[in-house]
């Protein structure tokens, strides 16, 4: 933690990562502070990056996306040229939740989200292994969701 943050900014990020739809007089009244305050606080918490963004949580099997597929890619060189190359090409893929580079046995781990394997079979077939230098996917398919975007515990 950065000394720029206090005990009452901690309060509110936790409030509003529970639930994002508290408004700001019932975060004002949980936090102990003014309305007028709490406003402030959070525009600045906005403006200094501790909140990136505020936005709802869908749930993925009423618009039809309820296969989680997990992937591992190899990319055939380990240059800055190759690993930029792939992050745009993949920043480009909507089916695309979460993209990390990794140490170990991959240089990328994927989290994407489908309809279900015949979705994830062609979007595999046309897209991802045409991706700038992949050499090698292995994919992992989801059985249960156990912990999934937990909030950050501090």
């Amino acid at each position: 933690m950065t000394g720029r943050i206090d005990r009452i900014d901690l309060k509110i990020l936790r409030l509003l990562q529970n639930s994002g739809r508290l408004t700001n007089a019932e975060l004002a009244e949980t936090a102990g502070v003014s309305a007028a305050t709490c406003h402030r606080r959070i525009q600045r918490l906005f403006d200094e990056g501790f909140i990136a963004q505020v936005r709802a949580m869908v749930a993925p099997r009423k618009v039809g996306k309820g296969a989680l597929v997990m992937v591992g890619v190899v990319l055939d060189r380990s240059t800055p040229e190759s690993f930029a190359a792939f992050e745009r090409a993949i920043a480009q893929l909507k089916f695309v939740l979460d993209c990390h580079l990794v140490a170990g046995d991959f240089d990328y781990f994927l989290k994407i989200r489908v309809g279900d394997m015949e979705d994830f079979n062609r979007i595999h077939g046309e897209q991802l292994i045409a991706l700038p230098g992949v050499r090698q996917t292995r994919t992992f398919f989801v059985m249960k969701e156990v912990v999934d975007n937990a909030p950050l515990d501090f």
